[in-house]
This record gives structure tokens, C-alpha cells and sequence, in this order.
């Protein structure tokens, strides 16, 4: 794999204040760039440290550590002697470290000085904590993030006199595959997500489906497993399955499958490797071959029994009920904060999901299937046998 100096690294080179925010669409290449930039600052640049942030490790692990890993091996400069695995730092010959640690530790936020600063994705970053790591840093700012709604980058960055400002859009990333490029662009006609994702401009993305959903850190151990939900997918779509868990008259999501290309093998022996692996798995019954493929390899699953109406319903259902989300689950979380309303083209919101981005739907459809068979009564709550959702 190759990462080529893009129309989005030129113009954010050529930023010049200390704090350069970069606003952007879908696939601007918007961190990739921005990595690129680091990497040679690093390699020529004396005893430096750079330090990336985002919002949690997990969050970290699958986004900037990974396309950090993968930039350097794909230019061949990786050097397994000077990654530190358990750190997460990397040291350049010159002396020069990049670290990479959440928002969420405190004693980062408020550790020693750095040199540079990347908050990827900053948006999901308060503001207390930005001026934590600010006033900690030497020289140069990086933020970056999707435009979805006004925050303080916008509100207060964006206004001092040491702040630079750019947008950029998936056009300024020349090396998007060619089917990237189609997918977003057969979009245009969703007026509002077009606008955020597909031009970079600032929107409000109205239409949201669920509000109000917490973040927590791991499962308390009081909690208890109820059920698992499941979407199947293959080549196009990944497979993903929830976990849900009951706890203090709410239920707490865990993401345990999210990938691609997996068998119904495969999906039977990771569940058979997960704790309590004979809870009921709710899943798409849209498959019922893969259904009782994975039945017959000893997993207790059963379909959703769908019907007309019953994606609305499953949907107010959830809406109804308090739901938190464990921070490790990073791929859920970020479809959680963008499934939407659809829109007519018009750009007024229907009441129908919008389900043309499946990165979106998948997660919220296997949430569905898990908690379908969830009944509130006055006293207490009581789990239905067949899914009716």
C-alpha cells in the first residue's frame, strides 16, 4: 500500500499559523494526510515529541495508529525495534517520538509538555480537555473532524488570530479508489448529508434516529447478558453482532463481530469463544440458510420475524429504552452518531431509516434484532421467546 502526497497534504502543508484546522468530507484523506505531515517532521526534525489524540484507545487503535502503522510499513520505514507495543510511541532516529494516547486518561490530558499536537476527529473531544493538551503544547495544532454540527473549533479556535482554516473534500484525495468516488457521489441526492460528508461544509445532520446514548468505559460486572444481536454481511457488508447486556434498567451494547468476509463457520466459532457463548442470538432472518448453518455448528440463534411496519416499530422500541455503549465498541458508536431519517429530494426528512449507507445501518439493525423481544410490563421486564421485530 501506498500513500501519496494528495492535493489534501499540499494545502495542509501550506497552512502557516500554529493551530491548523482542518475541516472535511467522507474520505478527504483528511488524518492520512495530516500522519504524513508528522511522519516527516519526525524523520527531519531533532528531539521533538508529537503527540495524537483522540477520543479513546479503541478509537485510536483502529483509526490513527492503524493508518499510522500501515503509512510507515507501506514507505518501508517501519522498524519493530523502535514501536513500543505497549506505549503506543514511536522513536525516530533523530530523537524525535510520536505517542499516541485517548482524551479520556486525565494524566495524559494533563501530562507533560509537547512539541506538536493532533487531536484526530475533535470533535468528539470537549473543549476542557482541548485547552488541557493546548496550553501543553510547544508549537503546532492539528485538528480534524467532519462538519456535522458547530463546536468549539468553530465557536472559539476558529476566531483567534493564530488559527488557520481549510476545508477539504474526498476530490483533494487522488488516491481514492475509483468505486469510493462513485459511492459518494450516487449520494447527492440526500441534500443534508451531502452537504456534510460530500462537500465538507458545516450542517446540522438533522434527521438523527436515536439521542442521548452514553459512552462507558467496560461492563460493570453486575451487569448480565441477555442477548445477542446479529447482521449478516460478506464481501460488501460486514458481519456484526452486539452483545447486550441488562444493568440498572437499562441495557449497555458491547460490539463483539465487526468484520468482513467471515463464514458462518467462522461467525459460529467466535461466538463459541466468547463468554457465555449459549445466549440467544437474535439475527437478520433475511438468511435463514445461515441461520441454520450456524444453529447446526451449536449456537443458540434464532431469526427475527419480521412483518410490515416492524422496522418503525423495532426503532421506537430502542428509542424508548436507555441505552450505553462501551467505548471499545468504535465502529457502533460512530453509526450510532449518524443514522438518519432518510430525506426526499426535497431534503425533507421521511420516516423511513436511511439505509443506503450500510457503515451506518448494519450496527443499528443487529441493536434492533437483539433487543426486538424486549417487553417493558409495569413491574419489572420480561424477554418474549420469539423475536417479533
Amino acid at each position: 500500500m501506498t500513500f501519496n502526497n494528495t492535493t489534501a497534504v499540499k494545502k495542509i502543508v501550506d497552512l502557516k499559523k500554529r493551530i491548523k484546522i482542518i475541516q472535511g468530507g467522507t474520505s478527504a484523506g483528511k488524518t492520512i494526510a495530516i500522519l504524513l505531515i508528522l511522519i516527516d517532521i519526525a524523520q527531519t526534525h531533532n528531539n521533538l515529541l508529537i503527540s495524537v489524540v483522540s477520543e479513546s484507545m479503541p478509537h485510536l487503535k483502529r483509526g490513527a495508529i492503524r493508518d499510522f502503522l500501515n503509512i510507515m510499513e507501506g514507505h518501508k520505514y517501519f522498524d519493530d525495534n523502535k514501536w513500543n507495543k505497549t506505549d503506543y510511541t514511536y522513536n525516530f532516529e533523530t530523537g524525535t517520538k510520536i505517542e499516541f494516547f485517548s482524551a479520556d486518561i486525565p494524566g495524559k490530558v494533563r501530562g507533560p509538555r509537547r512539541d506538536i499536537l493532533f487531536i484526530n476527529e475533535c470533535n468528539n473531544v470537549n473543549y476542557e480537555t482541548y485547552t488541557q493538551l493546548e496550553i501543553r503544547t510547544k508549537d503546532t495544532i492539528y485538528l480534524d473532524y467532519n462538519p456535522v454540527a458547530e463546536f468549539w473549533a468553530l465557536t472559539e479556535v476558529k476566531l483567534k488570530d493564530n488559527a488557520d482554516f481549510l476545508t477539504i473534500t474526498y476530490k483533494d484525495n487522488e488516491s481514492l479508489d475509483k468505486n469510493i468516488v462513485e459511492s459518494i457521489e450516487a449520494r447527492k441526492g440526500n441534500k443534508q448529508w451531502w452537504l456534510v460528508y460530500g462537500l465538507g461544509q458545516l450542517g446540522e445532520v438533522e434527521g438523527k434516529i436515536y439521542n442521548d446514548w452514553a459512552i462507558v468505559d467496560e461492563i460493570p460486572h453486575e451487569a448480565r447478558l441477555s442477548r445477542r444481536g446479529l447482521d449478516f454481511g460478506y464481501s460488501i457488508d460486514p458481519s456484526v453482532m452486539i452483545d447486550i447486556y441488562e444493568y440498572n434498567g437499562g441495557f449497555i451494547l458491547d460490539e463483539t463481530i465487526y468484520q468482513k468476509g467471515l463464514s458462518n463457520k467462522a461467525i459460529a466459532d467466535t461466538i463459541h469463544n466468547l463468554p457465555e457463548p449459549h445466549t440467544m442470538v437474535i439475527a437478520d432472518s433475511s438468511e435463514p440458510k445461515s441461520i441454520d448453518e450456524i444453529h447446526d455448528y451449536g449456537i443458540n440463534i434464532v431469526g427475527a420475524i419480521k412483518g410490515q411496519g416492524s422496522v418503525n416499530k423495532g426503532i421506537q422500541m430502542v428509542q424508548s429504552l436507555r441505552i450505553s455503549l462501551t467505548k471499545r465498541s468504535t465502529k457502533t458508536i460512530k453509526a450510532y452518531r449518524n443514522f438518519l431519517w432518510a430525506t426526499n429530494k426535497d431534503g425533507e426528512i421521511m420516516n423511513i431509516p436511511d439505509d443506503s449507507i450500510h457503515e451506518w445501518s448494519n450496527p443499528m439493525d443487529a441493536i434492533r434484532y437483539g433487543l426486538g423481544d424486549y417487553k417493558k410490563k409495569s413491574q419489572g421486564s420480561i424477554w418474549i421467546p420469539n423475536n417479533t421485530l
